[in-house]
This record gives C-alpha cells, structure tokens and sequence, in this order.
C-alpha cells in the first residue's frame, strides 16, 4: 500500500487541529511481524516523582480511539517481554491497554502535568500501576533505547526532528507512527484501523531505520 495515498485519507480536521510542537496530537473530551526482542531490565522511577520541565504543550490531546490502540498493539505483536515508550501519552491509554492486555511494561512521556496525573490514577484504576509509569519529559530529550516498542502520534515535523533519536534505538525495536509519515523513511507497511466515518492509517518500521544520507553526514 503506498503510505501516501493512506495520508491523504487523513481527515482534514486533524490537521487543522494540530499545530507543531510536542506531546501527542488529541483533542479535548474525547513491522513486518517483528522478531521476539527480550526487555531490558529497567528500574522505573517511582509512579508519583514529577520532572517539571519548563517546555509548555504545544499541541492539544486528540485520544486515539480504543479500537485503534487494539488494532496497534495486535499488529505490534506485543507481549510480556516488551518495554513499551509511547511518546506523547496523553490519558496514557496506549500503555495501560498494553500492560492489561498483554502484560507489557510500559512508559508514557507526556509533558502536560494534568494529563500524567490523570494517567497515573487511570493505572490505578486499572491495576496495572506495577507495569507502568508515566513520566512528565520533553520527547525530545529522551534516550529511546531501552524500549522495545515505540508508538508516535504526532505530527511529520515532529517525528523529523525525534530521527537521531529513533536512528539509535535497538536492532529489532518496533516503531508505529498514527497516521502520520516519517519523512523520507519508508514504512516496511501500513495497516489501516478506520472506524466509521474517520480514517486511521498505522505506519510501522523496524529498526534500524532506512534513513537517507543528511548531506554533509560522514558516511556511516
């Protein structure tokens, strides 16, 4: 399926509602198979310790839709031995959903304060708090090679920028991006999730990532 053609089934809503800047695209109120990869024994932060970093959100939550996070996570293959990053996290549903699901440690980085709260308590809800955290950080300054899997649901730009970081991650690593294109790098494949009436398109990788030469980059 071309990537391209899937993009434009986007609805023009979405784009209108997000502008560029970090966390994970939402709005108010609402791989080839991959490989077994083992997870990285990782010590999380306790669940109620807060960054405060000092970037501000500069997009809005747009919630990606619970048939859509089930559709992601079944074509990620996830399981018990994966340490899940979802990058803009918002309610933190992508994680949950994976640590109830199927077990996975999870980590949401988002940098609305409110948003982490209500996610934590949302993991308590769900009792899954032993499998997750979630993490008040600026996406852009993460290291991402611990994870396993990766989810995005942000914008090009963004996800153009976060490249030196991805190009690092782990041979095997699985990264999905909702609906939107890594410029320049190809997906291995793209699924689609509509529902009815809204498109969803899930463009997946597997690292290492196919990334063109920059021009003036040593060869690697």
């Amino acid at each position: 399926m071309d990537y391209r053609r899937a993009m434009r089934r986007t609805p023009l809503a979405l784009a209108l509602a997000l502008s560029a800047g970090c966390a994970h695209p939402s709005a108010p109120g609402a791989a080839p198979p991959p490989a077994a990869t083992e997870a990285p024994q990782t010590e999380f932060p306790p669940l109620l310790d807060i960054d405060d970093p000092a970037r501000e959100p500069d997009v809005v939550f747009w919630p990606t839709p619970p048939s859509v996070v089930d559709k992601l996570l079944a074509e990620l293959r996830v399981t018990k031995d994966d340490l899940v990053y979802d990058l803009g996290s918002g309610d933190g549903r992508i994680v949950i959903a994976a640590a109830k699901q199927y077990g996975a440690r999870g980590v949401g980085f988002e940098i609305d304060a409110k948003l982490v709260e209500e996610s934590r308590q949302k993991a308590r809800e769900a009792g899954v708090e032993h499998l997750v955290t979630f993490e008040r950080k600026d996406i852009f300054t993460l290291d991402l090679t611990p994870a396993t899997v990766i989810t995005l649901y942000i914008l090009p730009g963004m996800i153009e920028r976060m490249l030196p970081q991805l190009e690092r991650v782990r041979p095997g690593t699985r990264i999905v991006s909702h609906n939107f294109p890594m410029r320049g790098v190809e997906p291995d494949r793209v699924v689609n999730a509509d529902e009815p009436g809204r498109a969803h398109s899930l463009l997946f990788w597997t690292a290492p990532l196919k990334v063109p030469a920059r021009r003036g980059a040593p060869p690697r």
